[in-house]
C-alpha cells in the first residue's frame, strides 16, 4: 500500500474560509464530506485525516501556518510518514486557469503562488503533483485582493460541481495513474456541465 500526502492549501480562520485562495481547503472539506472522513487531528502544524482509497493510504493535510509558510507543514508530514516528493499531491488555486477549469500537473514553478513557493523552498524542488483549481485573473489587475476575495455568489452556486470534478480526477489518478488522468481531463471545463 503506497502512502500519499494530499495537502490542500489555504489560510486558517473564518475570515478566509470562502476566499479563492482557499481552494485547497474547500476541496479537502468537500472530499471529507463525500467520503465521511474527519480532518481534525492536530498534527504537522495543521489538521490531518486519513483516507484509504484504491489500495492507497492518503494523509489529508490542511496546513494552519498561513499560506506563505505551507511548506513547513508539508515537510513535517512528508518526513514523518517517509513519503517521497513524487507522492505529494498539492491542491491549490490557479490564477492562470479560468474559473471552472481543474487540471492535474506534475512539477513546474510556483507561478507567484506563495504556498507553492514555500513548499518548493522547504523541499528543495517542485517535483510534486498539483491539482489546480482555476480562479482566473482579476479584471482590475489587483492580484492580492482577487485571490483573497470572497468567491462571488454565482460561482459559489457551481462550486460543488467543480469540487466534485476535482474529486473524480483525484480518484482516477489514484486508480489509473497520472498520465491517464491528465489526458482524460485535459480540456474539461466544469462550467459547461
Amino acid at each position: 500500500m503506497s502512502t500519499y500526502i494530499v495537502a490542500g492549501l489555504g489560510n486558517p480562520g473564518p475570515t478566509y474560509q470562502w476566499t479563492r485562495h482557499n481552494a485547497g481547503f474547500l476541496f479537502l472539506d468537500h472530499l471529507a464530506h463525500l467520503e465521511n472522513i474527519s480532518i481534525s487531528k492536530k498534527s504537522f502544524s495543521g489538521f490531518s485525516g486519513e483516507w484509504n482509497f484504491a489500495g492507497h493510504r492518503l494523509i489529508l493535510l490542511k496546513p494552519q501556518t498561513f499560506m506563505n509558510l505551507s511548506g513547513t507543514s508539508v515537510m513535517q508530514a512528508l518526513q514523518f510518514h517517509k513519503v517521497p516528493i513524487s507522492n505529494l499531491i498539492v491542491i491549490h488555486d490557479e490564477l492562470d486557469l479560468p474559473f471552472g477549469v481543474v487540471r492535474l500537473k506534475n512539477g513546474g514553478g510556483h507561478g507567484g503562488h506563495n504556498g507553492l513557493r514555500s513548499i518548493k523552498e522547504n523541499l528543495g524542488n517542485g517535483d510534486f503533483i498539483r491539482l489546480r483549481f482555476g480562479i482566473g485573473k482579476s479584471p482590475h489587475g489587483d492580484t492580492t485582493s482577487h485571490v483573497l476575495g470572497k468567491i462571488p455568489p454565482d460561482q459559489m452556486e457551481i462550486l460543488p460541481r467543480i469540487l466534485d470534478g476535482g474529486v473524480e480526477m483525484l480518484k482516477v489518478m489514484l486508480k489509473e495513474g497520472l498520465p491517464k488522468s491528465m489526458s482524460l481531463y485535459h480540456n474539461k471545463n466544469y462550467l459547461e456541465g
